[in-house]
């Protein structure tokens, strides 16, 4: 194999590394982290699942998790659907914190809405026309 031959190989060989440190290294380590949480599952624990439902776990069978979404409603549910544990530190935003944003939008969405109302008023229709 002559030097031509060899640097015409080399930018694909650099590429596969480069590939394997970006891209499929992580994804493993997510994969092999993810394994691991569905795997230290335990009864009391707080999760949310891949869907975004947060549930307590009641017990925990070879593959599948029984979560308790409501106080008396249970579901089962397969390990892989849990997408992590929630810490108490790891509370959803509050109905406070939520309508204070609200109030914010709320008021541009106002005004859009009152300039809608008087251009469309002989129409009488709200929505905006384009």
């Amino acid at each position: 194999m002559d030097m031509g031959q060899l640097s015409s190989i080399l930018p694909l060989i650099l590429l596969v590394v480069v590939f394997y440190f970006l891209l499929i290294r992580p994804q493993r380590k997510r994969q092999q982290e993810a394994i691991k949480m569905q795997n230290s599952l335990a009864p009391g624990t707080r999760v949310m699942t891949t869907t975004g439902l947060f549930a307590n776990v009641v017990a925990v069978d070879n593959e599948d998790v029984i979560l308790e979404i409501a106080p008396g409603i249970e579901t089962r549910w397969v390990k892989a659907a849990i997408g992590r544990v929630v810490t108490p530190g790891d509370t959803p935003v509050s109905d406070d914190e939520s309508a204070a944003d609200q109030v914010e939008l709320g008021e541009e969405g106002k005004r859009e809405s009152e300039a809608t109302v008087e251009r469309d008023g002989d129409q009488g229709s709200s929505t905006k026309q384009s």
